[in-house]
């Protein structure tokens, strides 16, 4: 789940990051200006930047462009994982949860078979005949089956039709 991505060994490399700044920008406080990407995963803290290459500028817009190395605590979702999780949206095909800045769906089709949806309930609800119904607020233990990780998001699937997984409080 979480990572810290550095290079004490020669298989890993550094965190590398692109920034283009405008001149306005330009002084000692210039590193808190660039983001990062959702490539490695969530950058839930960066540790240490270890290098702030020289300027480039860019023809024609005046922008400087700077090459960073840095060392960052992460975020990365795998398949089998299980997390806790917070519920955020229930509808009939399932429901949304959270962890920190992962999104995670949970289809009705990867519930326990007696949780049944609610349509005429305010909020929106699955209900169990052991009265742990999952409503937004709620949290719940999921297993990650799968994720999809685009530019800047990571999104996964998740499943509680096992042993152990579920609602919690």
């Amino acid at each position: 789940m979480f990572f810290l991505v550095r290079a004490p060994f020669s298989c890993q490399k550094n965190l590398e990051h692109r920034t283009e700044l405008h001149p306005s920008f330009f002084g000692p406080s210039m590193i808190e200006f660039w983001t990062c990407s959702g490539k490695y995963g969530y950058i839930i803290k960066v540790v240490s930047v270890l290098d702030v290459g020289q300027g480039k500028v860019m023809p024609g817009t005046g922008l400087a462009e700077f090459r960073s190395q840095y060392q960052a605590i992460v975020l990365k979702p795998f398949n089998g994982e299980v997390m806790d999780a917070r519920i955020t949206n229930v509808n009939k095909m399932g429901f949304f949860a959270e962890v920190g800045p992962l999104s995670i769906f949970v289809s009705s089709h990867l519930l326990p078979i007696d949780y049944k949806f609610q349509p005429d309930a305010n909020p929106p609800e699955f209900t169990s005949p052991t009265d742990q119904n999952l409503v937004k607020g709620r949290r719940v233990r999921v297993r990650i089956v799968g994720t999809r990780v685009d530019a800047n998001e990571i999104f996964a699937i998740g499943t509680m039709k096992e042993d152990y997984l579920g609602p919690f409080d």
